[in-house]
């Protein structure tokens, strides 16, 4: 049978109309059985060297529905199809064909699958928004399934996902997906890149352009470096990057198009970052998600151990080291009460104008010696590396080696406003979709830190917020920068700086060491208030570049 995963429809299995999925599932069981079918026949036939090919390719495809029906089994809101799906794949385990199993445990390597809510648990409201990603995207992924923690902050999330993805807008729908993918590639994310080569060729994307960003049309080549400096030195970019974009000839963008990309680019270099910081584990489809061969003894062989999928009771062990829960208990307690002298101070006294430009000056200084000691060079696989160019390209403290970027002051130019109205102009309603986004999570509290509750907790978002801001020589005028280092300890902003600037360098042993007494929900809404700083910090900067080009 010529059928490979592509050709199957799955469209229908995202229907809310049970009557249409039924049909969609029958249809795809068909084509399994047909498939199953023929190798048994061909395991029967005497062997011919010429077959060989067309065997193990044959195979493949039967392989990659099997892979994506043991997807839909664990990941599909669905009821019906869920336990269709573990129907068929039982079915042709008893024809005596390997059916695949999850690898891992669960959406993130980081935080045990028990603490995530599974899906089929989910209660009416939940239902609905894990039905409506399904619909837009025929996946549940293991980011919404992370991000499931703070449900308003996903239902944004994905409302501004779908709308820049499939909506109406500048772009056409391929050049979106491949967007994604260079903006990934540059974070080195493989997971992000995966996802969206599936849906670049759904969606009727050249097979070339994935070959390399040398294959892709002259117009996606030109934004190659404005990919490069966004992900690791935004505050190098000038409005001769813009001009040239836009004065390209026949391979020129229109200032909408521009919008666009930059947003699509700052969206997924961001994504890269909460990818990284949460340990998100490839999807149960992809590649690394999951493998044909049988369990081992011990439940785990030595490939998942180098893959990052330990045991289940080898994840719960505290990785930060030996520290007591006493010890970090009292780094709670501490934080709380630096909280509220900070508090009392501010009610007694303001610094004055110059002591805070002082403060801001030497937090910016001192974020350049923060760094982690797992740091390293990570070289990136061919099959990421090849949808950007630049590869040694990375991220570089500003202040080194004598280089001087001037400071950024948000009341000369911000996003409430400046920014939201010049995408909103040219990208109309995403700059209210983004900026409803960026509130959300700047302003999302349950009041509550580790064990304690009713705490004002936005003293320290600010902190985290403008700690980021300031790495990127962001300054807001009326803030004490002093009050970061009061309510950021070191560990943390290793874990900061790693994921806004290098995020394919976090590990494990920094999510652990930082905050070890609170829950993975805040260390997840920690995320968000990461990757929202980030985005606004790049939008900052390339939307600067366009207003002066446009003046």
């Amino acid at each position: 049978m010529a059928e490979g995963e592509n050709e199957v429809r799955w469209d229908g299995l995202c229907s809310r109309d049970s009557t249409t999925r039924e049909t969609a599932l029958e249809n795809i069981r068909q084509i399994i059985v047909r498939k199953t079918e023929c190798l048994r026949l061909v395991k029967e036939t005497p062997y011919r060297p010429a077959d060989g090919l067309s065997n193990a390719v044959s195979l493949d495809g039967l392989n990659k529905l099997l892979a994506h029906l043991l997807m839909l089994s664990k990941r599909c809101p669905f009821k019906d199809v869920r336990e269709k799906s573990e129907f068929i794949l039982k079915s042709v385990q008893e024809l005596g064909i390997r059916i695949p199993r999850p690898l891992g445990h669960g959406p993130s390597r980081f935080i045990p699958e028990k603490e995530i809510l599974q899906v089929g648990s989910e209660d009416a409201q939940m239902h609905t928004l894990f039905a409506d990603s399904f619909a837009a995207l025929g996946r549940l992924d293991n980011i919404t399934l992370v991000m499931v923690f703070h449900p308003q902050y996903l239902e944004s999330f994905l409302k501004t996902q779908h709308y820049l993805l499939q909506m109406d807008g500048p772009l056409p729908l391929h050049y979106r997906h491949y967007i994604g993918i260079m903006a990934a590639a540059r974070h080195q994310c493989s997971y992000l890149v995966n996802l969206h080569v599936n849906d670049f060729l759904h969606v009727g994307g050249d097979p070339k352009w994935l070959n390399g960003l040398e294959n892709a049309p002259q117009k996606l080549q030109n934004l190659g470096e404005l990919n490069k400096v966004l992900a690791h030195r935004p505050w190098l970019i000038t409005k001769e990057h813009i001009e040239g974009l836009l004065k390209a000839e026949e391979h020129s963008w229109s200032l909408a198009e521009l919008v666009h990309a930059v947003v699509l680019l700052t969206h997924y270099h961001s994504l890269a970052s909460f990818t990284f910081g949460c340990g998100i584990s490839p999807e149960i489809h992809c590649d690394g998600g999951h493998t044909f061969r049988p369990p081992s003894v011990s439940n785990y062989c030595i490939c998942d151990i180098t893959n990052g999928n330990h045991s289940v009771d080898e994840m719960q062990v505290n990785s930060a080291g030996n520290v007591s829960v006493s010890d970090s208990f009292f780094e709670v307690e501490a934080l709380m009460e630096k909280m509220k002298q900070l508090q009392e101070c501010r009610d007694e006294e303001e610094a004055s104008q110059e002591e805070m430009t002082s403060r801001f000056e030497i937090e910016k200084r001192e974020s350049m010696f923060v760094f982690s000691s797992d740091d390293e060079e990570v070289t990136p696989a061919r099959d990421v590396s090849r949808h950007f160019e630049d590869t040694s390209y990375g991220y570089k403290d500003f202040s080194r080696h004598g280089m001087h970027v001037p400071t950024f002051r948000v009341q000369d130019y911000c996003w409430e406003d400046h920014g939201y109205s010049l995408v909103n102009r040219l990208y109309p309603d995403v700059g209210q979709l983004i900026d409803e986004k960026f509130h959300i999570a700047y302003n999302l509290t349950y009041n509550t830190m580790a064990m304690h509750k009713d705490v004002d907790t936005s003293m320290l978002r600010r902190a985290i917020w403008n700690y980021i801001h300031c790495m990127f020589g962001i300054r807001y005028d009326d803030y004490d920068y002093g009050e970061i280092n009061q309510l950021l300890d070191r560990s943390f902003k290793v874990y900061i700086k790693t994921i806004v600037c290098t995020p394919e360098k976090v590990t494990k042993r920094m999510y652990d060491s930082f905050w070890r007494q609170f829950k993975h929900s805040e260390k997840v809404h920690v995320n968000l208030l990461l990757i929202e700083a980030r985005m606004q910090a790049e939008l900052l900067y390339a939307l600067r570049a366009i207003t002066r080009y446009m003046t």
